[in-house]
């Protein structure tokens, strides 16, 4: 019977007409396995794929928490193991005024209420001034402007954070340059709005 007319009724099974990676074996390799010698705290555990029978061998022997001690499997088995770390941002770096960090709490959900939060925020924005665009909404954000702002105020605001931000004000420290580039990018689109004219 050939792979592709064989019912798909167990989890996880890929038809592929590549053998089976255990040594001898001349069925089809459907079923990913990790390889428990690669795992990486960076991401996924290298896979090989083995035909049903041996994937069944492998679950039967297969442990998880093999190499351990007590506190790492106490922290792999939290409700929240992952969330603490700092790779998941909801921006960009380098983005003014940064969503909080995924890491900064201890309970996914209060993540995400404070993005919905934040969302909010920006919607009011929107709502109090609806002749904006949304990229000149994220400007005024970034500019730290309210949303009543005049020509004079956007130009002291560009004029306190180029000195904030430039180089020469800093010791030379060209850290802030890219805060500084977005700076004078939303200065240069806000400018030349209505709003702002």
């Amino acid at each position: 019977m050939s792979t592709s007319a064989r019912p798909n009724r167990f989890h996880g099974r890929v038809p592929r007409d590549e053998p089976c990676a255990a040594p001898g074996c001349r069925e089809a390799g459907e079923f990913r396995a990790p390889m428990s010698w690669t795992r990486s705290p960076d991401g996924p555990p290298q896979y090989r794929w083995l035909c049903l029978d041996h994937v069944r061998e492998f679950n039967a022997g297969y442990n998880f928490f093999e190499g351990m001690n007590p506190d790492q499997i106490m922290a792999a088995q939290s409700p929240t193991a992952g969330w603490e770390t700092e790779s998941r941002t909801f921006r960009a770096a380098g983005s003014a005024d940064l969503p909080p960090r995924w890491a900064d709490f201890k309970d996914p959900i209060d993540a995400l209420g404070a993005r919905f939060r934040q969302r909010m925020d920006e919607a009011r924005r929107e709502a109090a001034n609806p002749g904006l665009t949304r990229e000149e909404h994220a400007a005024m954000q970034l500019l730290g402007l309210p949303t009543d702002a005049d020509r004079a105020a956007l130009r002291r605001r560009y004029s306190e954070l180029v000195r904030r931000y430039h180089p020469d004000r800093n010791g030379g420290d060209r850290s802030f340059e890219s805060r500084l580039g977005e700076v004078v990018a939303a200065y240069q689109l806000l400018r030349k709005t209505k709003a702002f004219a």
